[in-house]
């Protein structure tokens, strides 16, 4: 019993869409960090210069004191101080990079299928062959009763209406 649920398992997970998706989510994962990283580390310096020596993630308000304290005169000197002290803040500097991170994500993400449709429409191009012709469907609908049977179904099993004989269809 075990052992089928085990044989069970591991056909689900080595189906060929469920491994697709672990790839995906992996690469996802891994690009993410890039990018966070690239935002954090080589965008946001020159921006934070060009704004007078802002650091981005350092961006916050104090939205209370901690527990039986006062903020001190001044203000904190970094969001880690005011975490640390206890102090309730709003990290908006935090935010605007994670904003720029889900900005430049889906950038590349959008070039990224970009080019994938053109190549697919060029490789379509290039071998461009007719579709080929439509299957005939498994199953219809009874236009009496609205029941599913068999789609060369002469007579319907629910209400026994005799049905129009279907183009094609072998005639006894």
């Amino acid at each position: 019993m075990v052992w089928k649920i085990v044989q069970d398992f591991k056909k689900f997970t080595l189906r060929g869409n469920m491994l697709d998706l672990a790839i995906g989510f992996t690469v996802g994962a891994a690009f993410t960090t890039v990018v966070k990283s690239f935002v954090n580390d080589i965008l946001m310096p020159p921006i934070g210069l060009l704004t007078g020596g802002t650091d981005f993630s350092d961006l916050y308000a104090v939205l209370a004191p901690p527990e039986g304290g006062q903020i001190p005169e001044g203000g904190y000197a970094s969001l880690g101080a005011a975490t640390e002290a206890g102090a309730v803040t709003l990290n908006y500097g935090v935010f605007i990079n994670n904003c720029l991170s889900l900005l430049i994500v889906s950038a590349a993400i959008f070039i990224v299928i970009r080019l994938i449709n053109r190549v697919d429409e060029k490789l379509d191009n290039v071998f461009d062959e007719d579709p080929p012709p439509p299957e005939e469907p498994s199953d219809k609908k009874c236009p009496h009763c609205r029941t599913v049977i068999p789609f060369r179904a002469s007579r319907c099993p629910n209400c026994t209406s005799e049905l129009e004989p279907v183009e094609g269809a072998a005639t006894a």
